[in-house]
């Protein structure tokens, strides 16, 4: 059986390595496809001949379409909307909080400083996750 893949909708390279290397790291053998901007991640998510993502990673600022714009439109999409976002950023504001939540988010972590954090914080989603019952 082949592994649903998560969708990592992130700007900068160095997080995204990061990410990658938690996973790796952790053994979460789902396979990460990353794009740098909402755009991008629609663009990928309507492709009929892709599987939908077991889970989009998310982060918020970003050129082109950020995260709030992403999510307001995805989540307007049938096709799209059921799939679960965890935002992954380093915004602290108490605004992009409650946008992101208006649009159903799943959760909303701050994107740890160290690599030790980051391991933590994958392997929090990984256990989140894996004791989750998607309708899918």
């Amino acid at each position: 059986m082949r592994l649903r893949e998560v969708l990592l909708v992130e700007d900068d390279r160095v997080d995204a390595l990061l990410v990658k290397k938690a996973f790796r790291k952790l053994k979460i053998d789902n396979p990460i496809h990353h794009v740098e901007n909402g755009e991008e991640a629609l663009a990928f998510l309507k492709n009929s001949e892709k599987n939908k993502p077991w889970i989009i990673l998310l982060d918020i600022n970003m050129p082109r379409m950020n995260g709030i714009e992403f999510l307001e439109e995805a989540k307007q999409d049938e096709n799209i909307r059921d799939i679960p976002v965890i935002v992954l950023t380093s915004s602290i504001e108490q605004r992009d909080r409650i946008d992101a939540f208006k649009f159903g988010i799943s959760g909303y972590m701050v994107k740890p400083v160290t690599y030790t954090d980051m391991l933590e914080l994958v392997e929090a989603i990984k256990k989140y996750w894996s004791m989750s019952e998607l309708p899918y």
